[in-house]
Protein backbone atom coordinates (compact mmCIF):
# COMPACT_ATOMS: atom_id res chain seq x y z
CA UNK A 1 0.00 0.00 0.00
CA UNK A 2 1.13 3.55 -0.84
CA UNK A 3 1.43 6.25 2.18
CA UNK A 4 -2.02 7.08 2.15
CA UNK A 5 -3.90 3.95 1.87
CA UNK A 6 -1.56 2.56 4.95
CA UNK A 7 -2.65 6.10 6.98
CA UNK A 8 -6.14 5.81 6.12
CA UNK A 9 -6.39 1.65 6.70
CA UNK A 10 -4.34 2.47 10.23
CA UNK A 11 -5.93 5.58 11.48
CA UNK A 12 -3.36 8.18 11.02
CA UNK A 13 -4.33 12.19 11.26
CA UNK A 14 -0.49 13.03 10.28
CA UNK A 15 3.02 12.19 8.33
CA UNK A 16 5.62 15.05 8.35
CA UNK A 17 8.86 14.53 6.57
CA UNK A 18 11.46 16.90 7.76
CA UNK A 19 14.72 18.11 6.29
CA UNK A 20 17.39 20.46 6.82
CA UNK A 21 19.87 20.92 4.42
CA UNK A 22 22.67 22.66 6.94
CA UNK A 23 22.51 19.94 9.58
CA UNK A 24 21.80 17.17 7.06
CA UNK A 25 18.46 15.81 8.85
CA UNK A 26 16.22 13.56 7.29
CA UNK A 27 13.40 12.61 9.73
CA UNK A 28 9.90 12.19 9.77
CA UNK A 29 7.05 12.59 12.63
CA UNK A 30 4.03 10.82 12.51
CA UNK A 31 0.76 11.56 14.48
CA UNK A 32 -1.62 8.53 14.97
CA UNK A 33 -4.69 9.86 16.91
CA UNK A 34 -4.87 13.00 19.47
CA UNK A 35 -8.47 11.57 20.63
CA UNK A 36 -6.83 11.62 24.25
CA UNK A 37 -4.57 14.59 24.23
CA UNK A 38 -1.25 16.07 22.57
CA UNK A 39 0.64 12.87 20.76
CA UNK A 40 3.62 11.64 22.55
CA UNK A 41 6.37 9.38 21.64
CA UNK A 42 9.90 9.57 21.20
CA UNK A 43 12.79 9.88 18.69
CA UNK A 44 14.43 6.89 16.79
CA UNK A 45 17.75 7.29 15.22
CA UNK A 46 18.19 4.28 12.82
CA UNK A 47 19.85 4.06 9.32
CA UNK A 48 16.77 2.53 7.24
CA UNK A 49 17.85 0.62 4.33
CA UNK A 50 15.38 2.25 2.51
CA UNK A 51 12.75 5.78 2.65
CA UNK A 52 9.88 3.02 2.88
CA UNK A 53 11.37 1.82 5.83
CA UNK A 54 11.77 4.89 7.62
CA UNK A 55 8.26 6.17 6.79
CA UNK A 56 6.45 2.97 7.51
CA UNK A 57 8.48 2.53 10.99
CA UNK A 58 7.17 5.70 11.51
CA UNK A 59 3.83 4.98 11.40
CA UNK A 60 3.90 1.87 12.90
CA UNK A 61 5.68 2.77 16.19
CA UNK A 62 3.16 6.26 16.38
CA UNK A 63 -0.20 3.69 16.33
CA UNK A 64 1.69 1.80 19.05
CA UNK A 65 2.05 4.98 21.27
CA UNK A 66 -1.55 5.50 21.28
CA UNK A 67 -2.85 2.14 22.13
CA UNK A 68 0.10 2.37 24.73
CA UNK A 69 -1.23 5.91 26.11
CA UNK A 70 -5.07 4.70 26.63
CA UNK A 71 -3.85 1.17 27.90
CA UNK A 72 -1.77 3.34 30.78
CA UNK A 73 -4.18 5.49 31.64
CA UNK A 74 -2.11 8.53 30.28
CA UNK A 75 -3.87 11.19 28.49
CA UNK A 76 -1.80 11.57 25.44
CA UNK A 77 -2.01 10.20 21.72
CA UNK A 78 0.28 8.61 20.00
CA UNK A 79 2.70 10.27 17.89
CA UNK A 80 6.50 8.86 16.75
CA UNK A 81 9.44 10.69 14.89
CA UNK A 82 12.53 8.81 13.78
CA UNK A 83 15.63 10.24 12.26
CA UNK A 84 17.27 8.47 9.03
CA UNK A 85 20.44 8.41 10.48
CA UNK A 86 23.20 6.26 12.14
CA UNK A 87 23.25 7.28 15.75
CA UNK A 88 27.51 5.38 16.05
CA UNK A 89 28.25 8.08 13.34
CA UNK A 90 25.81 10.85 12.19
CA UNK A 91 24.69 12.69 16.17
CA UNK A 92 25.92 16.34 16.11
CA UNK A 93 24.23 19.38 17.76
CA UNK A 94 23.11 20.84 14.91
CA UNK A 95 20.85 18.16 13.45
CA UNK A 96 19.27 17.81 16.65
CA UNK A 97 18.77 21.79 17.26
CA UNK A 98 16.96 21.18 13.63
CA UNK A 99 14.88 18.12 14.61
CA UNK A 100 13.91 20.61 17.98
CA UNK A 101 12.70 23.37 15.14
CA UNK A 102 10.79 21.32 13.56
CA UNK A 103 8.64 19.81 16.48
CA UNK A 104 8.37 23.38 17.90
CA UNK A 105 6.30 24.32 14.28
CA UNK A 106 3.68 22.17 15.88
CA UNK A 107 3.16 24.23 18.42
CA UNK A 108 2.79 21.23 21.27
CA UNK A 109 0.73 18.98 19.08
CA UNK A 110 3.71 16.56 19.57
CA UNK A 111 5.99 15.80 22.05
CA UNK A 112 9.01 13.67 22.18
CA UNK A 113 11.78 12.24 23.87
CA UNK A 114 14.65 9.29 23.44
CA UNK A 115 14.14 5.90 21.64
CA UNK A 116 15.95 3.89 20.25
CA UNK A 117 19.25 5.16 19.10
CA UNK A 118 18.80 8.23 20.78
CA UNK A 119 19.79 9.39 24.57
CA UNK A 120 18.17 11.81 26.95
CA UNK A 121 21.44 14.05 26.67
CA UNK A 122 21.13 14.13 23.10
CA UNK A 123 17.64 16.46 23.63
CA UNK A 124 19.43 18.97 25.32
CA UNK A 125 20.56 20.53 22.25
CA UNK A 126 16.77 19.98 21.24
CA UNK A 127 15.77 22.38 24.06
CA UNK A 128 17.42 24.81 22.76
CA UNK A 129 14.80 25.16 20.04
CA UNK A 130 11.45 23.77 21.69
CA UNK A 131 10.15 23.37 25.27
CA UNK A 132 8.10 20.60 23.73
CA UNK A 133 10.91 17.45 24.74
CA UNK A 134 10.71 14.91 27.81
CA UNK A 135 13.16 12.78 29.52
CA UNK A 136 16.26 14.93 29.21
CA UNK A 137 18.74 14.52 32.22
CA UNK A 138 17.91 15.95 35.76
CA UNK A 139 20.14 18.61 35.72
CA UNK A 140 18.49 20.13 33.07
CA UNK A 141 15.19 19.45 34.92
CA UNK A 142 13.69 16.10 33.02
CA UNK A 143 13.05 13.22 34.69
CA UNK A 144 15.85 11.18 33.78
CA UNK A 145 16.59 8.30 31.84
CA UNK A 146 13.39 6.33 31.09
CA UNK A 147 14.65 2.80 30.40
CA UNK A 148 14.85 1.86 34.49
CA UNK A 149 11.52 2.09 34.47
CA UNK A 150 10.38 0.66 31.49
CA UNK A 151 12.65 -2.17 32.51
CA UNK A 152 10.51 -1.86 36.41
CA UNK A 153 6.85 -2.08 34.14
CA UNK A 154 8.54 -5.14 32.26
CA UNK A 155 9.40 -6.67 34.97
CA UNK A 156 5.74 -6.28 36.66
CA UNK A 157 4.36 -7.40 33.47
CA UNK A 158 6.44 -10.93 33.77
CA UNK A 159 4.83 -11.88 37.12
CA UNK A 160 1.50 -11.03 35.80
CA UNK A 161 2.50 -13.55 32.53
CA UNK A 162 4.01 -16.08 34.82
CA UNK A 163 0.73 -15.93 36.81
CA UNK A 164 -1.60 -16.39 33.80
CA UNK A 165 0.81 -18.94 32.40
CA UNK A 166 1.57 -21.19 35.66
CA UNK A 167 -0.76 -20.10 38.61
CA UNK A 168 1.90 -17.73 40.89
CA UNK A 169 3.34 -14.94 39.80
CA UNK A 170 6.69 -15.96 41.82
CA UNK A 171 10.06 -16.15 40.02
CA UNK A 172 12.04 -18.17 42.00
CA UNK A 173 14.06 -20.55 39.94
CA UNK A 174 11.86 -19.75 36.89
CA UNK A 175 13.94 -19.17 33.74
CA UNK A 176 13.71 -16.77 31.43
CA UNK A 177 15.66 -15.79 28.03
CA UNK A 178 16.43 -12.05 27.75
CA UNK A 179 17.12 -11.01 23.97
CA UNK A 180 18.44 -7.87 23.52
CA UNK A 181 20.74 -6.53 26.97
CA UNK A 182 20.93 -2.48 25.94
CA UNK A 183 19.42 0.27 27.29
CA UNK A 184 16.35 -1.60 28.94
CA UNK A 185 17.27 -5.19 28.65
CA UNK A 186 20.43 -4.70 31.21
CA UNK A 187 18.19 -3.28 34.10
CA UNK A 188 15.48 -6.05 33.06
CA UNK A 189 18.37 -8.87 33.84
CA UNK A 190 19.24 -6.90 37.75
CA UNK A 191 15.36 -7.07 38.52
CA UNK A 192 14.83 -10.97 37.32
CA UNK A 193 18.01 -12.10 38.63
CA UNK A 194 17.02 -10.43 42.30
CA UNK A 195 13.96 -12.10 42.27
CA UNK A 196 14.86 -15.01 41.65
CA UNK A 197 15.05 -16.21 38.21
CA UNK A 198 17.50 -17.73 36.43
CA UNK A 199 18.73 -16.29 32.81
CA UNK A 200 19.79 -17.03 29.59
CA UNK A 201 20.90 -14.08 27.25
CA UNK A 202 22.40 -12.79 24.23
CA UNK A 203 22.97 -9.52 22.83
CA UNK A 204 25.10 -8.48 19.35
CA UNK A 205 27.40 -7.24 21.03
CA UNK A 206 29.49 -10.19 23.02
CA UNK A 207 31.33 -8.05 25.21
CA UNK A 208 27.70 -6.46 26.39
CA UNK A 209 26.27 -9.77 26.72
CA UNK A 210 29.45 -11.04 29.01
CA UNK A 211 29.59 -8.13 31.13
CA UNK A 212 25.84 -8.14 31.96
CA UNK A 213 26.08 -12.35 32.36
CA UNK A 214 29.06 -11.62 34.48
CA UNK A 215 26.41 -9.53 36.78
CA UNK A 216 23.39 -12.22 37.18
CA UNK A 217 25.07 -15.23 36.77
CA UNK A 218 23.73 -15.68 33.34
CA UNK A 219 24.41 -18.18 30.25
CA UNK A 220 25.49 -16.45 27.37
CA UNK A 221 23.94 -18.04 24.01
CA UNK A 222 23.97 -16.69 20.34
CA UNK A 223 21.73 -14.14 19.18
CA UNK A 224 19.80 -16.97 16.82
CA UNK A 225 20.36 -19.89 19.54
CA UNK A 226 17.99 -18.04 21.80
CA UNK A 227 14.81 -19.18 20.53
CA UNK A 228 15.50 -22.54 21.29
CA UNK A 229 16.11 -21.75 24.78
CA UNK A 230 14.52 -24.48 27.16
CA UNK A 231 12.89 -21.87 29.09
CA UNK A 232 9.43 -20.53 31.14
CA UNK A 233 9.54 -17.04 29.59
CA UNK A 234 10.66 -15.55 26.48
CA UNK A 235 11.42 -11.87 26.62
CA UNK A 236 12.61 -9.81 23.50
CA UNK A 237 14.01 -6.54 24.40
CA UNK A 238 15.88 -5.82 20.91
CA UNK A 239 13.95 -4.76 18.22
CA UNK A 240 10.40 -5.59 16.79
CA UNK A 241 8.98 -8.24 14.28
CA UNK A 242 11.08 -11.45 16.26
CA UNK A 243 8.07 -13.64 16.39
CA UNK A 244 7.25 -14.72 13.09
CA UNK A 245 6.70 -18.25 10.78
CA UNK A 246 10.22 -18.90 11.62
CA UNK A 247 10.88 -18.31 15.32
CA UNK A 248 7.21 -19.45 16.71
CA UNK A 249 8.18 -22.85 16.26
CA UNK A 250 11.03 -22.90 17.95
CA UNK A 251 9.84 -21.08 20.89
CA UNK A 252 9.90 -23.42 23.97
CA UNK A 253 8.49 -20.83 26.48
CA UNK A 254 5.29 -20.70 27.51
CA UNK A 255 5.35 -16.81 28.11
CA UNK A 256 6.42 -14.34 25.42
CA UNK A 257 6.51 -11.10 27.47
CA UNK A 258 9.35 -8.25 26.81
CA UNK A 259 9.85 -4.52 26.04
CA UNK A 260 10.81 -4.78 22.24
CA UNK A 261 8.00 -2.90 20.39
CA UNK A 262 5.91 -4.70 17.50
CA UNK A 263 7.25 -8.17 18.52
CA UNK A 264 4.52 -9.76 16.40
CA UNK A 265 6.15 -9.41 12.90
CA UNK A 266 2.21 -9.67 11.43
CA UNK A 267 -0.90 -9.34 13.74
CA UNK A 268 -1.81 -13.33 13.07
CA UNK A 269 1.12 -14.33 14.91
CA UNK A 270 -0.90 -13.05 18.08
CA UNK A 271 -3.32 -15.64 17.17
CA UNK A 272 -0.37 -18.23 16.14
CA UNK A 273 1.04 -18.09 20.03
CA UNK A 274 -2.30 -18.37 21.68
CA UNK A 275 -3.21 -21.42 19.40
CA UNK A 276 0.00 -22.93 21.16
CA UNK A 277 -0.94 -22.24 24.47
CA UNK A 278 1.50 -19.26 24.60
CA UNK A 279 1.14 -16.10 27.27
CA UNK A 280 1.98 -13.25 24.99
CA UNK A 281 1.86 -10.25 26.96
CA UNK A 282 1.54 -7.49 24.28
CA UNK A 283 3.93 -5.48 23.72
CA UNK A 284 2.39 -1.79 24.12
CA UNK A 285 0.98 -2.85 27.46
CA UNK A 286 4.19 -4.43 29.09
CA UNK A 287 6.57 -1.33 27.58
CA UNK A 288 4.21 1.25 29.16
CA UNK A 289 6.88 2.18 31.66
CA UNK A 290 8.98 5.08 29.80
CA UNK A 291 5.62 6.47 28.42
CA UNK A 292 4.12 6.79 31.91
CA UNK A 293 7.38 8.48 33.19
CA UNK A 294 7.56 10.90 30.20
CA UNK A 295 3.64 11.73 30.06
CA UNK A 296 4.01 12.05 34.11
CA UNK A 297 6.96 14.56 33.85
CA UNK A 298 4.13 16.56 32.02
CA UNK A 299 2.31 17.03 35.19
CA UNK A 300 5.37 17.94 37.30
CA UNK A 301 7.36 14.85 38.11
CA UNK A 302 6.67 12.70 41.04
CA UNK A 303 9.28 9.44 40.53
CA UNK A 304 7.46 7.47 43.41
CA UNK A 305 3.63 7.88 41.63
CA UNK A 306 5.16 7.18 37.95
CA UNK A 307 6.48 3.99 39.95
CA UNK A 308 2.76 3.37 41.50
CA UNK A 309 1.47 3.96 37.96
CA UNK A 310 4.41 1.47 36.35
CA UNK A 311 3.55 -1.20 38.39
CA UNK A 312 -0.37 -1.09 37.28
CA UNK A 313 1.29 -2.82 34.20
CA UNK A 314 0.82 -5.77 36.04
CA UNK A 315 -3.00 -5.03 36.67
CA UNK A 316 -3.38 -4.11 33.16
CA UNK A 317 -2.32 -7.36 31.91
CA UNK A 318 -3.96 -9.46 34.05
CA UNK A 319 -7.48 -7.72 32.65
CA UNK A 320 -6.50 -8.36 30.23
CA UNK A 321 -5.82 -11.66 29.96
CA UNK A 322 -9.07 -12.15 31.62
CA UNK A 323 -11.27 -10.87 28.38
CA UNK A 324 -8.83 -13.01 26.23
CA UNK A 325 -10.05 -16.09 28.67
CA UNK A 326 -13.72 -14.38 28.65
CA UNK A 327 -14.00 -13.83 24.30
CA UNK A 328 -11.86 -16.84 23.70
CA UNK A 329 -9.69 -14.65 22.16
CA UNK A 330 -5.96 -14.36 22.08
CA UNK A 331 -4.41 -11.23 24.75
CA UNK A 332 -3.34 -9.43 21.50
CA UNK A 333 -6.88 -8.52 20.55
CA UNK A 334 -7.76 -8.88 23.89
CA UNK A 335 -5.79 -5.66 24.18
CA UNK A 336 -6.88 -3.72 21.35
CA UNK A 337 -10.49 -4.46 22.32
CA UNK A 338 -10.10 -2.90 25.97
CA UNK A 339 -7.70 -0.20 24.30
CA UNK A 340 -10.65 0.85 21.67
CA UNK A 341 -13.57 0.68 23.71
CA UNK A 342 -11.52 3.79 25.82
CA UNK A 343 -10.96 5.54 22.89
CA UNK A 344 -14.26 5.29 21.32
CA UNK A 345 -15.86 6.37 25.32
CA UNK A 346 -13.52 9.07 24.92
CA UNK A 347 -14.67 10.21 21.45
CA UNK A 348 -17.92 10.61 22.47
CA UNK A 349 -17.18 13.00 25.06
CA UNK A 350 -15.66 15.16 22.88
CA UNK A 351 -17.68 15.22 20.76
CA UNK A 352 -20.31 17.12 23.89
CA UNK A 353 -20.89 20.28 23.27
CA UNK A 354 -19.53 22.60 26.28
CA UNK A 355 -19.80 26.10 26.88
CA UNK A 356 -16.65 28.03 27.20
Amino acid sequence: MGIFEQMQAQGHEQLIFCHDKGSKLKALIAIHDTTLGPALGGCRMWPYLREEDAWQDALRLSRGMTYKSAASGCDYGGGKSVIWADPATDKTEELFRALGLFVEALKGRFITGTDVGTKSVDFVWSLAETSHVVAVPEEYGGSGDTSIITAFGVWKGIKASVKEAFGSDSLQGRTIAIQGLGKVGSHLAKYLFDDGAELVVCDVDPALAADVAGKVRARVVGTEDIYDAEVDVFSPNALGAVINDQTIPRLRARVVAGAANNQLAEARHGTALWQRGIVYAPDYIINAGGLIQAADELEGFNRDRAYRKAAGIYDALERIYAISRRMKIPPSEAADVMVEEKLRQRGQLKSMYLPR
